[in-house]
């Protein structure tokens, strides 16, 4: 991507030297293993797999500085966010509606969310409670390791999904998925929860296509590079890597080739409307 001498966004947060003592509540069971490596892949909704801890932890301060790799990590960031913020304030005015934008938190190790305790396991996470994105700058070291997908759009993705929770949740589409979860069993919670993460996938894309629009930045290759990530982040992929089976029932992102699909869609479109998940039968997504 050609990001030179774009503004940072100052909507952000750096608590890498902070530290709440937090730790992810246990899995145990057959499947954490699989969890875990979603988690840490992509991270869930923070609401599944945030618990609050003990409110006698208290937040201490550590010497911590952070290496110049992580600090152009933290300015790249920053472009990613001041992009999205320009293209969803565009597109919202477009509705009569104005962008509430969201404030970005850098953590290392862990970190006290409005959602509750999270470790840096859990991946970047969106928390609806207090309208943050949370990044463990670490996590974009590890994707070409981890996931074997590595490019600056494929980091710019990650970012962009997890903006996407946010326009969900200011259009009112993810409380009102949360409320459907309380009432379904698992296997429906799931799907509601594929639905949830495919439609931020096509808002991630959507972000792309006026990103494009608006400043030219990507070069040959970067869609693919966010395209190979969404692949390698799908249930299926994760499942059979992990198992070597996959169990349809239990996927919460979606498959390899449904995320890939609706990214690459809302990058065609470049329209909030074509992005509906959750109109349309669950087979058919």
């Amino acid at each position: 991507m050609k990001l030179n001498g774009r503004r940072q966004s100052t909507n952000f947060e750096d608590r890498r030297g902070k530290s709440s003592g937090a730790k992810i509540a246990g899995l145990g069971g057959g499947g954490a293993i699989i969890v875990a490596i979603i988690m840490l892949l992509m991270g869930r909704n923070p609401s599944e797999v945030i618990q609050q801890v003990a409110s006698d932890q208290m937040q201490t301060t550590e010497a911590y500085t952070p290496t110049e790799a992580e600090e152009q990590l933290k300015t790249f960031a920053l472009q990613i966010l001041a992009s999205t913020e320009d293209v969803w304030d565009e597109q919202f005015r477009k509705m009569g509606r104005t962008y509430r934008v969201p404030k970005l938190v850098f953590f290392h190790g862990n970190v006290q969310s409005g959602c509750g305790n999270a470790t840096s396991d859990v991946g970047p996470f969106y928390c609806s409670a207090d309208e943050c994105l949370y990044l463990d700058l670490d996590f974009f070291a590890q994707m070409p390791k981890q996931l074997g997908a590595g490019g600056d759009f494929a980091c710019a993705y990650v970012i962009a999904h997890e903006v996407g929770h946010h326009v969900e949740n200011l259009l009112g589409v993810l409380d009102d998925a949360h409320q459907q979860m309380a009432r379904q069993g698992e296997t429906e919670k799931n799907r509601t929860s594929v639905r949830i993460e495919l439609m931020a996938d096509y808002l991630a894309g959507v972000w792309g296509h006026h990103e494009q629009r608006l400043f030219g930045s990507l070069d040959e290759g970067d869609l693919q590079e966010a395209i190979d990530a969404a692949q390698k982040i799908g249930d299926d992929y994760l499942q059979r890597r992990a198992r070597g089976q996959v169990y349809p029932e239990s996927f919460t992102h979606g498959t390899s080739a449904q995320r890939m699909r609706w990214l690459k869609k809302g990058f065609s479109s470049g329209t909030i409307a074509g992005g509906d998940t959750f109109s349309q039968s669950y087979n058919s997504l």
